[in-house]
């Protein structure tokens, strides 16, 4: 059975592992690392916004969420390459909404590189609207947000 807690430094490898392995193979599609792989996860895993979740005893993926004003910023989501296509990633968009609504929010927040076209288009399955584009930080980004019932 999967479970999805807080990360704790014991979780530091797996977590920078996981991302590195997810998002690598945009590297060449975006002329550099995502922005995913350049964060300190350290920091981010102390600061508790980094939840983690574990099936058989091994953590298999990840969110990074951050609570705004009035909404969850869904900052990074990633899943080892080995469980994808294994329901890890629809199991944690499911805990962000569940997430949201427990800090009293009703809208999710997201962005993501416009050349991630398979992440948009899954986005946008879940019920996500694409609010705008821009440059941001060097990267060109689409930001999306979902209205929570």
């Amino acid at each position: 059975m999967a479970t999805i807690r807080l990360a704790t430094a014991r979780d530091y490898d797996a977590v920078v592992q996981i991302v590195n392995a997810a998002y690598e193979k945009y590297i060449a599609r975006i002329g550099r690392k995502p922005m995913p792989m350049l964060a300190d996860y350290a920091e981010l895993i102390a600061r508790e916004t980094v939840h983690v979740l574990e099936h058989d005893a091994a953590v298999c993926g990840l969110v990074v969420l951050y609570c705004e004003d009035a909404h969850v910023l869904l900052e990074n989501i990633a899943v080892a390459p080995n469980a994808q296509g294994k329901g890890i990633g629809k199991r944690l968009m499911q805990f962000v909404e569940e997430f949201t609504r427990a800090q009293g929010r009703n809208e999710i927040r997201l962005y993501t590189h416009e050349k991630m076209v398979e992440n948009i288009e899954i986005y946008k399955h879940l019920g996500y609207v694409e609010t705008e584009r821009r440059q941001e930080n060097g990267f060109r980004r689409v930001f999306m947000a979902k209205q929570l019932a």
